[in-house]
């Protein structure tokens, strides 16, 4: 899904007019990339990327399940309220955009620069190092505090997913009474296709309510914009002013595109891998037991 992240960064530090629908814009952005720069062009910034992805989701599902165990007291069959799915998920969020904002910083300067060019960083360790020696800390956690404002969009996803989930949990157990079956451990897992539509409605709830601080977010860590958008007021002000409302959600047509499947085959993984380790840990305990006994 790269290339169409690439695309929505592009498309969010752009402030001409758009030229025809999502899908043609889309098509046309790609195939100029492919055109001048090759298959390089598609996949610049890659790197941070993946790095930025990878320990985004990995220290929020570690943070976000660590704040849920505690409390509920290890008991996995305690019920918390939205509220706490709220808290707990903004929580986890917020300690992770702070852990990985230069990755972010990295890839948006990545993503708005050409291979070759004087400015360009040739990896993320080469805009790491470059970002601190010219810029110092500050430059590195550039766009912060939009990053923070940002884990509303988590929260707001994981609380709609939980709460969609209990749902599906509740009524297949209220099937299995009606139906006389017992309940195990192997049946706490709901369909593929489930997963599927909650976290792609969950996270089209999320988007909707939070995109714009996305786009505010890539102007401000955008180097080359620096001088149009130096605040986060500026930055506010001069979309309103020159794009109106719209301007706040270009790229999004790109970014649902973009994040929908990648948003579902996660959250699909997860949920797969994370029953398969709670039934291989019940099996373990059931043979450690009958051998003792």
């Amino acid at each position: 899904m790269h290339p169409l992240d690439l695309l929505k960064v592009k498309f969010q530090v752009a402030t001409d007019k758009p030229q025809g629908n999502v899908g043609r814009q889309i098509w046309n952005t790609l195939r100029d990339i492919k055109v001048q720069q090759g298959w390089k062009g598609l996949y610049r910034g890659v790197g941070p990327n993946i790095a930025g992805n990878a320990t985004s989701w990995g220290f929020y599902f570690l943070f976000y399940n660590m704040l849920k165990n505690r409390a509920s007291g290890g008991d996995p069959s305690h019920k918390l309220s939205a509220g706490s799915y709220l808290l707990y998920s903004a929580e986890a969020s917020a300690v992770t955009a702070i852990m990985t904002n230069p990755i972010w910083v990295v890839k948006v300067r990545m993503f708005t620069t050409r291979a070759g060019d004087p400015t360009a960083y040739r990896s993320l360790w080469h805009g790491l190092t470059s970002i601190y020696r010219k810029e110092g800390i500050t430059g590195l956690y550039r766009g912060t505090s939009l990053a923070l404002f940002g884990v509303s969009n988590g929260a707001i996803q994981f609380m709609t997913y939980e709460e969609m989930k209990r749902w599906g949990f509740e009524r297949k157990r209220r099937q299995f009474a009606k139906d006389g079956r017992e309940y195990t451990p192997d049946d706490d897992k709901l369909s593929n296709t489930a997963y599927i539509l909650m976290s792609g409605a969950s996270k089209l709830t999320a988007l909707a309510i939070t995109y714009p601080y996305q786009v505010i977010r890539s102007r401000i860590q955008n180097n080359a914009t620096t001088h149009l958008y130096p605040t986060i007021p500026a930055a506010i002000s001069r979309t309103f002013r020159e794009e109106g409302i719209r301007g706040f959600y270009r790229g999004l047509g790109t970014n649902l595109v973009r994040v929908l499947p990648g948003t579902c085959v996660t959250f699909v993984v997860y949920e797969n891998l994370a029953w398969l380790l709670r039934t291989a840990a019940v099996r373990r305990d059931k043979k450690r037991a009958a051998v003792e006994s």
